[in-house]
């Protein structure tokens, strides 16, 4: 029977028993108008159906949406979000608020206010890319460290190893160039973030840069800036032509890159399995024109779930191999949670169904749970998209795509 609302709310989860953490990364921009740089939903509409998530465009700041994303996502083994995290240029150097953030609301709005948010671990990456704020040594300790701590590291669930809370930064070269101006003055404030933890009751603090480069000074250098491990927003693969569809070379592309980078880094690096890269939503000029990012091009290719599968195991067969104590033993991240039309996800879509999600759970988990593979719709809960669906919402895509 279907269409039938037999519970009032999201059915509790039922999670599957996993040895690690495995961490998908979580881009916060599907709230209306809230990304900025592009459209969001509204740049797939009519254009990328098989983009539609599976519950259709919702309102990502809605709590009841977060509860279906945890249900779907601890079912299948994830058990951590990393949430871009990104800081308004203004802020730098003063105190930061809610408002200051960009995209904040996925945290703030919806995990915060989520039933089920304590099934699932969460973490920030501090996005400091030329769009957005980046730190210096006075303003991390004194603005940054109090907010972060006052409204994340003290939550129970959010990311800590060995008592550490870890902090996750993209485009870690901004640091090097623009905020501290040598390697030691960058670890010696990471130092005095982890004594503030421990004032605060944690064991110190964990750092880790998006850095996948393969030289043994890049690996150096990262322990001479003061971080503890290394890893990819994605994994690193990029295909040799536009459109690529050799599944069996790109399996086999996506563990050599990670043996590659273990080979100069065997302790301090982690895998990213990805799924799958197809950013064509991005590649218009369109997009450019309501932009504020430079026109790129990617080049595009696709795992079938099963192949995903396959990268799956040998990463986890290349991790389980590794010494005592690496990194890569202890946290997998999986490329991507929702980047609808940057083009690699693997939440429930229309496409896909929950079939990415499936390869996960049957690598990383006991599989000792029974996943709830019944859509929202199907058990009649609807209401999910109270901005996307606005009454002139056909006449913008009419007007925009002309």
């Amino acid at each position: 029977m279907y269409n039938i609302k037999f519970e009032s709310y999201v059915p509790a989860p039922s999670p599957a028993t996993s040895d690690r953490i495995v961490a998908a990364h979580y881009y916060a921009a599907w709230k209306y108008g809230a990304a900025e740089v592009h459209e969001g939903f509204n740049d797939l509409a009519e254009i990328y159906p098989d983009r539609t998530p599976l519950m259709g465009y919702y309102d990502e700041e809605n709590p009841e949406v977060c509860d279906w994303e945890i249900k779907w996502a601890v079912e299948h083994g994830i058990n951590c979000f990393i949430y871009c995290w990104y800081r308004r240029r203004s802020n730098m150097g003063k105190p930061v608020t809610v408002n200051d953030l960009r995209c904040g609301h996925g945290i703030h709005e919806a995990l915060f206010h989520a039933k089920y948010q304590n099934y699932m671990k969460f973490a920030i990456m501090f996005e400091i890319g030329p769009l957005w704020s980046a730190t210096d040594e006075k303003d991390m300790l004194e603005n940054l460290m109090p907010f972060w701590m006052e409204n994340y590291f003290s939550r129970d669930n959010y990311l800590k190893i060995d008592n550490k809370p870890v902090l996750f930064f993209f485009n870690p070269k901004r640091l090097a160039e623009e905020c501290f101006s040598s390697a030691e003055r960058q670890k010696a404030t990471f130092d005095a973030c982890r004594e503030y933890c421990r004032a605060h009751g944690f064991d110190g603090m964990v750092f880790a840069p998006c850095n996948t480069e393969l030289t043994k000074q890049a690996c150096e250098d990262a322990v001479e800036r003061g971080f503890d491990f290394r890893f990819g927003y994605n994994s690193g693969y990029r295909a040799p032509v536009d459109y690529y569809n050799d599944e069996d070379d790109i399996v086999k592309k996506q563990c050599e890159l990670y043996q590659q980078r273990l080979e100069n880094d065997p302790m301090r690096f982690i895998p990213t399995a990805s799924c799958f890269a197809d950013a064509t939503p991005r590649h218009t000029e369109r997009w450019r024109a309501i932009s504020s990012y430079p026109f790129y091009k990617e080049k595009r290719w696709y795992l079938s779930p099963e192949n995903f599968r396959r990268v799956l195991e040998g990463m986890k067969e290349i991790s389980d191999a590794l010494p005592d104590g690496a990194w890569g033993k202890k946290i997998i991240m999986i490329d991507n949670w929702n980047e609808w039309d940057e083009g690699h996800f693997v939440a429930p879509s229309h496409k896909f169904g929950y079939k990415y999600l499936q390869a996960i759970r049957e690598v990383f988990t006991k599989r000792d749970n029974l996943p709830d593979y019944r859509t929202p719709q199907d058990q009649g809960f609807t209401g999910y998209n109270q901005s996307w669906k606005t009454p002139d919402f056909g006449e913008f895509c009419k007007e925009k795509y002309k």
